[in-house]
């Protein structure tokens, strides 16, 4: 076998070359990287994962957690330009008007910026009366006092409090002992529970987060936890909120999902303990992890909009809300306008939303390829019959159309964007667009021979055909040769002598001359093909159909005729007021379109 050409060559990679494994099967000849996959450890040789009962798997999610979005706080940290007041504040209001009920603001000690952001929400009036702002904090006595101060005024509060419990963080990081961890963290959590009973008719409730808890010994997780819920004083009616986030995701969804279940069935006064998740994106699956704790037992959910943070990203609340409304579950915020939401937060982080992001992308809800588009054409029309057969609105019918898992009319998007033309397109979808902004129904026989030109211009550009650029391609292939063609019609006119009995007379210019010439027959177009033969034109008419292309006596018809043009078969198209005009100038269409090229 020839050696790859300088051109693609890839002189970094090393092709896999070793052994196939011992016991692959025939078709699997895949072979070793030589890439040092034995520097790193599966999660089971990192941390203990004691559930082996487990009883997620047989549960469905039928409400939506409580959702905590974390964008002022943890996504703004990981922008490279962080928010000012001004944006902060224009994501704040979304947020509220989404409806969502606590929200994390900042970081007061870390910042001037975010200390003054949450002295602006206090100050402004900003914080509706439902709605509880959350300020995060270090463990540390002078990083608490910081944050308290920062709380005053503000009707209803939550201070969230972290510290790092992993080996890896314990012995690296801060240099502790577990039993030091913990000291350390009761330490903090008393010293921020006397801090705020100073703020007198304040009404605050605490958080804490065991950082990187995916990575802790669940037994210690238990410990830590169990202590603070005591410390705090839980109960029902003023529980606390044990955090456990996958700070940095090391394993499969299942197993976080496992250790969700184990501190669910674990924790003591559970009652007395919302439960709550925040996922990272490092293997790709936050938004699963997300949806499997919460089967294991979780209540609440920390993420950001479209998923930005640290790395890869926190879990994104988008998909996680409108997966459970694609499975009718009411998401319990509001995705009514998603391109309003996106614009505030590409604002906002001055991040673009990639288009292919679930829900909110701008390519989500289209189509290019022949079958999904026929598909998606199809189901949108049987959606709309079904509609009309069970007398609602086709916004309020049962949504089951191929390609799309919910309308995108429910989230703001028109239906422009569904089906879009290039050069992997099919027939189906160049129908709906025609039908969809310009009223045109092309005959099934036709989209074929429509199709092959579309072919042929997208396979020249390159480039996507927009709506507009179809129509103007339908009226130059398939109506103007009737006008602009060899042969014209100089004048005509269509009578009917007798019942059943047509003539049609006319004066046809070809080649710089005028024929005159009638015929009869049996209707009008049978009638105009009889006077084509007069002039050695022989035409049949082997289809031929027409519409209205919208309502109104003004509104134009259009006529489709497919002919066989002395022994060629050509369509053409006619569109006019009148419906005989239009398919007079279908038929001359397919007659002047004899000699193209149909391949």
């Amino acid at each position: 076998m020839a050696a790859p050409s300088q051109s693609t060559a890839f002189p970094t990679l090393h092709t896999p070359a070793g052994d196939v494994p011992d016991g692959a099967p025939r078709w699997n000849p895949q072979r070793p990287s030589a890439m040092p996959h034995h520097r790193y450890r599966p999660a089971h040789e990192r941390v203990a994962l004691p559930l082996t009962d487990r009883t997620w798997p047989s549960r469905r999610i039928e409400r939506a957690p409580l959702w905590v979005p974390v964008d002022l706080r943890d996504g703004n940290q990981a922008l490279a330009e962080p928010m000012d007041t001004a944006r902060k504040r224009r994501m704040f209001d979304l947020l509220v008007a989404m409806g969502f009920k606590e929200i994390e603001v900042g970081y007061p000690s870390a910042s001037r910026t975010d200390f003054d952001f949450v002295r602006h929400l206090a100050d402004s009036g900003a914080v509706p009366d439902d709605v509880t702002v959350s300020v995060f904090t270090a463990a540390r006595e002078d990083l608490i006092d910081r944050t308290v101060a920062s709380l005053e005024g503000l009707p209803c509060t939550l201070v969230h409090l972290y510290t790092a419990t992993a080996p890896t963080w314990r012995n690296v990081v801060l240099s502790r002992s577990r039993a030091e961890v913990h000291r350390l963290i009761l330490d903090a959590a008393g010293h921020l529970l006397r801090r705020t009973e100073q703020l007198a008719g304040a009404d605050i409730r605490f958080e804490f987060s065991p950082e990187v808890f995916n990575l802790t010994e669940p037994d210690f997780v238990l410990e830590v936890c169990d202590s603070v819920t005591e410390l705090w004083d839980a109960s029902p009616d003023r529980p606390v909120i044990h955090n456990l986030p996958a700070t940095v995701e090391i394993a499969t969804p299942n197993v976080y999902a496992d250790q969700i279940e184990y501190m669910h069935r674990h924790l003591a006064r559970r009652d007395s303990v919302i439960l709550s998740v925040h996922p990272h994106n490092d293997r790709g699956t936050g938004v699963a992890c997300a949806e499997l704790a919460v089967l294991a037992g979780a209540q609440r959910v920390e993420g950001c909009l479209f998923g930005n943070g640290e790395r890869t990203g926190n879990v994104d609340l988008v998909t996680l809300a409108l997966n459970l409304y694609a499975q009718g579950v009411n998401p319990m915020v509001d995705f009514s306008d998603i391109d309003a939401v996106r614009e505030v937060v590409e604002h906002c982080n001055r991040l673009p939303v990639h288009p292919r992001h679930p829900y909110g992308g701008d390519l989500v809800h289209t189509a290019f390829s022949g079958t999904h588009q026929d598909a998606i054409a199809k189901g949108l029309a049987h959606h709309a019959e079904q509609a009309a057969e069970q007398g609602v609105a086709a916004e309020e019918a049962p949504w089951a159309v191929p390609y799309l898992p919910i309308d995108p009319g429910d989230i703001g998007r028109s239906y422009e964007e569904v089906i879009r033309v290039n050069s992997q397109s099919g027939k189906g979808g160049i129908a709906h667009l025609l039908r969809t902004h310009h009223g045109l129904d092309l005959p099934g026989r036709m989209r074929p021979d429509f199709s092959l030109a579309v072919q042929r211009v997208a396979d020249a550009t390159g480039r996507e055909l927009s709506h507009k650029e179809l129509w103007e391609l339908f009226r130059t292939t398939y109506i103007a040769p009737a006008l602009d063609g060899p042969v014209t019609l100089a004048s005509w006119s269509a009578t009917e002598p007798a019942p059943g009995e047509h003539r049609f007379t006319c004066v046809l210019r070809a080649d710089g001359q005028e024929h005159p010439c009638h015929g009869t027959g049996n209707g009008p177009l049978s009638a105009f093909a009889d006077a084509l033969r007069t002039v050695g034109i022989g035409v049949d008419v082997l289809g031929y159909t027409e519409h209205a292309t919208g309502l109104g006596p003004d509104s134009p018809a259009a006529a489709y005729a497919e002919c066989r043009v002395n022994g060629v078969t050509r369509w053409g198209a006619g569109w006019d007021t009148s419906v005989l005009t239009a398919s007079v100038h279908a038929i001359m269409a397919a007659v002047n379109r004899r000699d193209t090229d149909a391949s």
